[in-house]
C-alpha cells in the first residue's frame, strides 16, 4: 500500500490578495508539495505541478504552480467539463462525502459535491436537505475513475452545488492560447 502524503498547512502571517500571483510574504514561506502524479496511474505528471496551502480566520488558501510550455484553455462556462482540457483539481474529503474543485487557465471553475450512496439515506447528515435531493437537483452517478471501480460503490455528484464564499483567480506566466511561443505556466 502506498503511503499517504502529508502536508502541514501554516497560518498566513499577512493578508492574501486573491489574484493568482502568490507573491505575498506568506506564500514565500509556505512549503510546496511534492510534484503531482496522475490520479489514475500514479505516474509523474507531464509537467511539474505543485500546491502550497495557507489558512487564516476566514479562508483555506490553495496556491498552485503548474508548469506548462503552451498554456491554453477553451471552455468558458462555469461547471463545464474543464477536466477534458488542462485543469487543476482539489478534492476535500470527509467521511461520507467530498468536494471537488477544478479550475482552468481561463479562471473557469467546475464544482461538484459528492455523497456516497450508502451514506445518503434516511438518518444520514445530507438526507432531507434540498441542496442534496437527487430528485430535484442536477446530478450524476459515479462508481469509479479511469475504469477503476471504487470498493465503496456509487456516489451522487451534485453538479449545481457551489461552495459558499469561494474566491479564485489565475495568473498566467506567458500568453494564453498563443501557440508558437514558450510559456512558463500558470
Amino acid at each position: 500500500m502506498t503511503a499517504v502524503a502529508e502536508y502541514t498547512c501554516y497560518r498566513s502571517s499577512s493578508p492574501i490578495h486573491i489574484d493568482g500571483k502568490l507573491d505575498e510574504p506568506s506564500w514565500a514561506l509556505a512549503p510546496r508539495s511534492a510534484p503531482f502524479v496522475d490520479i489514475v496511474t500514479g505516474e509523474p505528471a507531464w509537467f511539474d505541478t505543485r500546491v502550497a496551502l495557507l489558512w487564516d480566520d476566514t479562508y483555506l488558501y490553495f496556491g498552485f504552480t503548474a508548469e506548462e510550455s503552451d498554456v491554453w484553455a477553451t471552455l468558458t462556462e462555469r461547471d463545464s467539463k474543464i477536466y477534458e482540457e488542462n485543469d487543476l483539481e482539489i478534492f476535500i474529503a470527509g467521511a461520507d462525502a467530498y468536494y471537488e474543485f477544478e479550475i482552468n487557465a481561463l479562471n473557469v471553475i467546475c464544482e461538484v459535491f459528492w455523497i456516497w450512496k450508502d451514506a445518503h439515506a434516511p438518518g444520514g447528515p445530507y438526507w432531507g436537505l434540498s441542496d442534496f435531493d437527487p430528485q430535484s437537483r442536477r446530478t450524476m452517478i459515479l462508481s469509479g475513475v479511469g475504469g477503476h471501480v471504487h470498493p465503496r460503490g456509487e456516489r451522487w455528484g451534485f453538479l449545481d452545488w457551489d461552495c459558499p464564499g469561494l474566491r479564485h483567480a489565475v495568473h498566467v506566466d506567458g500568453t494564453l492560447n498563443q501557440p508558437g511561443d514558450i510559456d512558463r505556466g500558470w
